[in-house]
């Protein structure tokens, strides 16, 4: 054997503990952060973010909101690094990720830290392979569309309501869900938050505590999409602005100077699903519909395969429920929460503990911090894509009602109205190349 690369033992012991010295040494130098002290987790553990859409609802999500329940929003969690932000107006994800940046520079103390980069076309974002959830807080005619999409690349979800604007795309959109195993969350988080409110009255109602239900009064009307029709001279299109990626799955449009999220609405698709949510939930029809839609007094209604029906107006004389609730009627007594009261008649239905006897539904106290556990444990999160789906389906179908203003029937395991070509047209409508699903 060759002298120079012939160790003693004692050679290899004197060298072992010098090394084993130096990697004892070694932490000092390491920021706490890195390893996951004083709170914070270390990068590896980290779930890394992009956000697509950053105006008000997505501002709020991650740099803090009244709806994130978390102060500083993502951004300001241990647990996730934001990436990415984007959006078709500069000077919102310029403005964004700046803050992204200062926050994390600070937090970190890093001077000019920068992790978080700012992108105009969320393909983009997608396309990352460091990135392992997106948020989606755009309007709502890009959601079921980005999502998909999100999917197919591999990305984890948090979308916000409507899920989609029409039925044909929330299939589209669950079935990529499914096809690519992916995490998804809908952004209806009364099911999670407001002090279980929402919770415990459908445990409630489903515990029998109003003997059989019979009705539900939601409170809001079905909701719908519409492509408007717009010709003459476009004015400017501001600098800053990527019109073309807006409109997306919409046709051309000339610039009018509207650019509100709710401008393809019919009814009430922004705020509907919130309330359609806690029907299904309390109708234990998370994995169904309605078998029937009609409508009276110019709003749609519902009836279910059990007899319920859903009345998408207030229950009379009853104050509670127009804040994202409803009103549940049953046999023996009323139940009606929103999200600043849960209220009975008579009073004492809710005013007793829930018994282990009785229903016991999902519990999550955060959406956030649920939708990100589900990312860790692959669980289903609380208001994944199968309720998303059914939940936005119900509201979309009370649009196509209100629009047809007939009687409906439909078959919610076939996901198609009976023997009716007309409203059948209206599950689904033309997108602009190439945006379809």
């Amino acid at each position: 054997m060759n002298s120079a690369l012939r160790v003693t033992r004692r050679q290899f012991l004197r060298q072992t503990t010098i090394a084993l010295g130096a990697a004892v040494a070694a932490p000092a130098i390491v920021p706490a952060s890195a390893l996951g002290r004083g709170g914070a987790r270390a990068p590896s553990e980290r779930i890394t973010m992009g956000f697509i859409g950053v105006g008000g609802q997505g501002g709020g999500h991650l740099l803090g909101g009244a709806w994130t329940y978390v102060a500083g929003g993502y951004a300001g969690r241990k647990d996730v690094q934001v990436l990415a932000v984007c959006d078709v107006w500069r000077d919102r994800r310029e403005n964004a990720t700046r803050k992204v940046n200062d926050h994390y520079a600070e937090a970190y103390g890093k001077g000019k830290y920068k992790s978080c980069e700012a992108y105009t076309d969320f393909r983009q974002v997608l396309d990352r392979t460091d990135i392992d959830a997106v948020l989606i807080a755009t309007p709502a005619h890009w959601h079921a569309t980005m999502a998909a999409m999100a999917a197919a690349a591999g990305k984890d979800i948090y979308c916000e309501k409507p899920s989609a604007v029409t039925v044909r795309e929330s299939q589209a959109m669950l079935a990529a869900v499914r096809r690519y195993g992916r995490v998804y969350q809908a952004g209806t988080q009364q099911r999670s938050e407001y002090d279980a409110k929402f919770r415990r009255a459908c445990e409630f109602v489903r515990s029998g505590r109003i003997g059989k239900l019979q009705a539900i009064y939601a409170y809001r009307d079905g909701g719908a999409v519409f492509w408007p029709q717009r010709f003459g001279p476009a004015k400017p299109i501001p600098a800053g602005l990527d019109w073309d990626l807006y409109l997306g799955p919409a046709p051309w449009l000339p610039y009018d100077g509207n650019t509100g999220a709710h401008r393809f609405d019919i009814g009430e698709l922004n705020w509907g699903q919130h309330h359609y949510d806690i029907v299904q939930w309390a109708a234990n029809a998370d994995d169904t519909g309605p078998v029937e839609l009609f409508m009276e007094n110019d709003r749609s209604c519902y009836r279910y395969a059990s007899g319920v029906v859903v009345y998408g107006k207030p229950y009379p004389g009853e104050p509670v429920g127009s804040d994202g609730g409803a009103c549940f009627v049953g046999t023996g007594g009323r139940i009606a929460v929103d999200r600043d009261a849960l209220v009975s008649d008579p009073p004492d239905l809710v005013r007793e503990p829930l018994r282990p006897d009785e229903v016991h539904l999902y519990r999550s106290n955060r959406h956030a911090d649920n939708f990100l556990e589900c990312i860790r444990t692959r669980k289903q999160p609380i208001c994944d894509a199968n309720v998303a789906h059914r939940a936005a389906s119900a509201l979309l179908l009370g649009g196509v009602v209100k629009q047809l203003k007939r009687p409906l029937k439909w078959d919610p395991q076939a996901e198609q109205f009976v023997k009716d070509d007309e409203a059948n047209r209206m599950l689904s409508i033309a997108k602009r190349p190439p945006w379809c699903i």
